[in-house]
């Protein structure tokens, strides 16, 4: 019978036995470690000091705890030096976002863009008008923006005694985004801690500088100083998937709500956190319907897409079980719940949207899919796109040519039947994608066709770098990002936003000199588009009011 291994510190100024039990690190080379090895009970052995932090310590530290105490040590060590990278990186970006917020706050001292029909609403609500006489019929959303930040300013005028006029203010209101930036940086790091798996000491240099390039996304940046809902949407949806991944369903589907009453649409992304579950659990039964194959020696299913047959088999078998269906059912029931209340009120509103639907119907906009991919290609491109992929993607073209082909033929067919021009991206020349539909597609009528081979490598790119990921939960992702996007007539980069950080979170963590590089890029992306947006103003010649440049 071994006792465990024990390390006793004390300072050089005490050595009377009156210590206290830390263990020794870098910055405190003063201190006396006295390990008490692990020797069979009722025996001693002297121990001997060493001091912590000269040379040799590690090595001697080693041979006195073992193997495994040492490792727990180390362990703790690296947990605490990652909490203060992380604390110094949201701290930092904190403080820059603080600082570019007051900028914005002196350029921009009326509401801009969609900022006239939601900061109204808000102040409204402010003051207590919450009767539906007084909503404003141009707004499409939900009104959980306007309540959370009632929930959140109205406070400060009864713990600071500030007037009604200064907590609903036009800054006041912002300043709600700015917190929902914070929790979102903060969000990003649980989600990588629990998404990605630690098992080097790198990862955690990777995860901090992960959550860090997703918290500063371009797109996503942009709209935190501005009274939008994407901060709060994001916010809610992903502490719906933190919940769903720690197995909180229950709380997971009541973030799902919030996110939904901020974006109609987010109900998607409360299915999606169901679809994890039911992925897991399929995932499970396929591993052993696979062994049993094996183990019975059964021939396989051969010939074109043979694994999707096999799959597709697999999923009717499985589903065809009542015992299956019920197990899936007792774990996925408040998102079940959370369904049918969404349903409720898609049909007492007559729809999704809600005031003005005018401009916002759905439509089978396929190419919304592949622009997506772009998108994705073009903002992760450091991970995407490298001469090898190239090379792998080639190889794959020629020795799988049959499937390409028909992949290539319908995806010309989707652009020519499917693809729509919003009269507000046709119209509004404040976004970028005004700009791009204008000088790439409008330009010449055979570019959108030019481009499928460029959206086929985007997407296949992009499964690439989600095979360490199960085939069905890649499946209910695509399954949910068709979902959201495909609906949407507009082209406008901010509805791809919620799925592209979902994907973001979920490749297997980069080398530190890619995630370096996309940090800068997306820092230089960020320095352009706030420079272009504070200081390239312009006026429209039928009005005088100030117009500016933004996502």
């Amino acid at each position: 019978m071994i006792d465990k291994a024990i390390v006793r510190c004390v300072t050089e100024t005490d050595l009377s036995g009156n210590s206290v039990p830390i263990l020794p690190g870098p910055r405190s080379p003063s201190i006396l470690c006295f390990p008490a090895v692990a020797v069979p009970t009722g025996q001693s052995r002297p121990a001997r000091p060493f001091r912590s932090g000269v040379s040799g310590s590690s090595f001697q530290a080693r041979n006195f705890l073992g193997p495994g105490a040492w490792a727990v040590a180390m362990g703790a060590g690296m947990a605490q030096l990652e909490g203060y990278y992380f604390s110094a990186a949201l701290s930092c970006t904190f403080l820059v976002s603080c600082l570019l917020f007051s900028a914005f706050s002196r350029a921009l001292r009326e509401p801009y863009m969609d900022e006239i029909f939601h900061l109204p609403q808000a102040q409204r609500y402010c003051e207590g008008h919450f009767s539906l006489s007084q909503w404003d019929p141009m707004i499409t959303t939900l009104p959980g923006l306007y309540l959370v930040s009632v929930g959140v300013v109205k406070p400060a005028s009864w713990i600071f005694g500030w007037s009604e006029h200064v907590v609903c203010s036009i800054g006041m209101l912002r300043f709600v985004n700015l917190l929902f930036s914070v929790g979102n940086f903060y969000l990003l790091y649980l989600l990588f801690r629990k998404v990605q798996p630690r098992n080097k000491a790198a990862s955690s240099i990777q995860r901090i500088l992960s959550t860090l390039t997703l918290a500063v996304f371009p797109t996503l940046y942009f709209f935190n100083f501005l009274y939008y809902t994407e901060a709060g949407s994001m916010f809610f949806t992903l502490f719906a998937y933190l919940m769903c991944l720690y197995g909180n369903h229950k709380t997971s589907a009541l973030f799902g709500f919030c996110g939904f009453m901020f974006r109609q649409t987010n109900i998607i992304w409360a299915v999606f956190c169901a679809g994890n579950v039911i992925a897991h659990k399929l995932t499970e039964a396929w591993k052993t319907e696979l062994q049993k194959k094996k183990e019975e020696r059964l021939p396989p299913i051969k010939g074109p897409f043979s694994e999707f047959r096999r799959i597709f088999q697999f999923l009717l078998a499985y589903s065809m079980s009542f015992k299956n269906l019920s197990m899936l059912f007792l774990l996925t029931w408040p998102y079940v719940l959370l369904v049918f209340l969404f349903c409720a009120f898609v049909v007492v509103n007559g729809g999704i949207v809600i005031g003005d639907r005018s401009s916002h119907e759905a439509c089978l906009h396929f190419p919304q899919l592949f622009y997506f991919f772009s998108f994705t290609l073009f903002f992760s491109f450091p991970h995407l796109l490298s001469p090898s992929k190239i090379k792998t993607f080639l190889c794959l073209v020629w020795k799988r040519r049959i499937h390409f082909f028909v992949i290539t033929l319908v995806s010309v067919f989707l652009v020519w039947k499917f693809t729509y021009a919003h009269k507000y991206l046709l119209a509004d020349n404040r976004h970028y994608t005004f700009y791009v539909w204008k000088r790439v597609f409008q330009r010449y009528e055979t570019v959108k066709y030019l481009l499928v081979p460029v959206y086929i490598f985007a997407g296949w790119s992009m499964a690439d770098s989600l095979k360490s990921k199960s085939i069905f939960w890649n499946l209910m992702f695509f399954l949910c990002l068709l979902t959201v996007i495909v609906p949407q007539k507009l082209l406008e980069f901010r509805y791809f936003i919620l799925p592209y950080v979902l994907y973001r979170l979920n490749i297997p963590l980069p080398p530190i000199s890619r995630l370096v590089c996309e940090l800068g890029c997306y820092a230089v992306v960020n320095f352009l588009t706030f420079y272009i947006f504070l200081n390239k103003t312009f006026q429209w010649p039928n009005s005088q009011d100030i117009q500016r440049f933004m996502w």
